[in-house]
Formats: structure tokens, C-alpha cells, sequence
């Protein structure tokens, strides 16, 4: 698989060069949105790895598109534009969408596996704060928290902001180690002309659906604020 540049959207000949490449199945094609979408393990020329959403016939419908546009597309922009704004996302190979025969979409987004990442649920279930100590998990809780922050500062909300979208990984050792969280899963992520509205409603929702104590989600909301810059309400 070469690796294509993540501006070169469109280009039959390319598309068709990424869409003939299988790997194994890590989120088997599910159906809704009037068509089915999943998700690939792959490794590109170089062995490098890399996961491939695959779609046909998965839209979105809004007012600027009543017709129907790959979801894909929406979560390459929301992608790109966190990245943007310095929250740590997976490093988009290659975006692209093509209407075959009958007219139906077919779509794909490929992107860069989190070399080293983990879910942090698993983190934590593998004992990862009691083996790098309490200092070190005050640094996720941190870490997490600003990139929450830059999201909802630019106006982005994830829209499905669950532990299991929390990827952790620790760098170096002892006093030295330094830990860094990234966000995945942005296919329902969109732009918000409240960026208070965003973070109460992704932040109710991580809330919900993470196992972190009273204890730790009031550090995790000091040092949302802290850098968020003002109280937002309704985050308790």
C-alpha cells in the first residue's frame, strides 16, 4: 500500500489502488445509515500498521446535503481540523469517495494506528497507575483534560466520548515519564456554535460511560478548567 497524501481527496485510480487492499476485520461491517460500514487492519509497503473504515452506501444527511454524504467525509474533516487545533488524533493516510456503477457511495478513510496506545480502561485494568504511580496518572488525567479542552475551545464536540475512545501511552520512566492521551472514533464529531454546549454534553457523556472515581473526576475537571480557561456549567 503506498502512502498517499492526505490532501489528495479524490482520484479514481488511487481510490481503486486503496479500496482492492483486505486486511483483517477489527469492527466487522455493520448495517445502518442505508448502508454498511467497518473497519480494517492493514500494513502499508513499509509494514508499517494502519486501519482502513470501509464503507458503501454510509451517509449522513444535514441541510447542506438532503441527499446524502459518506460519513467518512465528515470524520476526515473533524480529523483534520482537532489536529489542527493540537488535539492528539490518529495521522490521516488517506481520505477518498467514489459512486460506483448503480451510484452508491463507497468510501474510505485510512489512517495510522496509535503506536503504543492503548485503551485507557485497559490501561488502567493492566495496572498501569499502580505500576507508574499517582504522579504519573495525574499527568493522563491532565493530558486528557487539555486535549477535551482544545477540542471544545475550537468548537468541536466528539459526540460519542466514551472511555473506550481514550487511547493513553507512556513515555520514559520514573520522574522522567510523561504520559499522552489521544481521541478516536470522531465519525459523529461536529462543529458546535456553543463550545460550552460541546464540553457539558461531552463531558456528561465521558461521565456516563467511563469507570474513573468522584476522586478522579474532580482532578480530571480542575484540570479541565484549568484549561479551559472559565468554569463551564453543568460539568459537575
Amino acid at each position: 500500500m503506498d502512502v498517499a497524501s492526505a490532501d489528495r481527496i479524490s482520484g479514481t485510480d488511487q481510490f481503486e489502488h486503496f479500496w482492492q487492499q483486505q486486511g483483517e476485520w477489527v469492527e466487522e461491517p455493520n448495517q445502518r445509515r442505508g448502508g454498511e460500514s467497518g473497519v480494517q487492519r492493514l500494513h502499508d509497503d513499509h509494514g508499517h500498521l494502519v486501519y482502513a473504515k470501509r464503507q458503501v452506501g454510509h451517509v449522513y444527511r444535514s441541510l447542506l446535503h438532503p441527499f446524502g454524504r459518506p460519513t467518512v467525509l465528515r470524520e476526515y474533516a473533524a480529523l483534520h481540523g482537532l489536529e489542527q487545533l493540537g488535539v492528539r488524533v490518529p495521522n490521516i493516510v488517506y481520505c477518498g469517495v467514489e459512486r460506483d456503477a448503480d451510484r452508491q457511495w463507497r468510501a474510505l478513510l485510512i489512517s495510522e494506528a496509535l503506536e503504543g496506545f492503548e485503551e485507557i480502561d485497559i490501561w488502567y485494568a493492566k495496572g498501569g497507575r499502580e505500576r507508574h504511580g499517582e504522579a504519573l496518572h495525574e499527568r493522563v488525567l491532565e493530558d486528557l483534560a487539555r486535549n477535551l479542552a482544545r477540542m471544545h475551545l475550537g468548537h468541536w464536540q466528539h459526540g460519542c466520548l466514551y472511555a473506550k475512545h481514550v487511547f493513553v501511552k507512556v513515555v520514559g520512566e520514573g520522574e522522567a515519564a510523561r504520559a499522552e492521551v489521544a481521541l478516536l472514533d470522531l465519525e459523529k464529531c461536529r462543529r458546535r456554535i456553543s463550545r460550552h454546549r460541546a464540553a457539558a454534553n461531552d463531558l456528561r457523556q465521558l461521565r456516563r460511560h467511563s469507570s474513573f472515581s468522584d476522586a478522579d473526576w474532580e482532578k480530571l475537571l480542575y484540570f479541565y478548567r484549568m484549561a479551559f480557561g472559565s468554569a463551564v456549567k453543568g460539568l459537575e
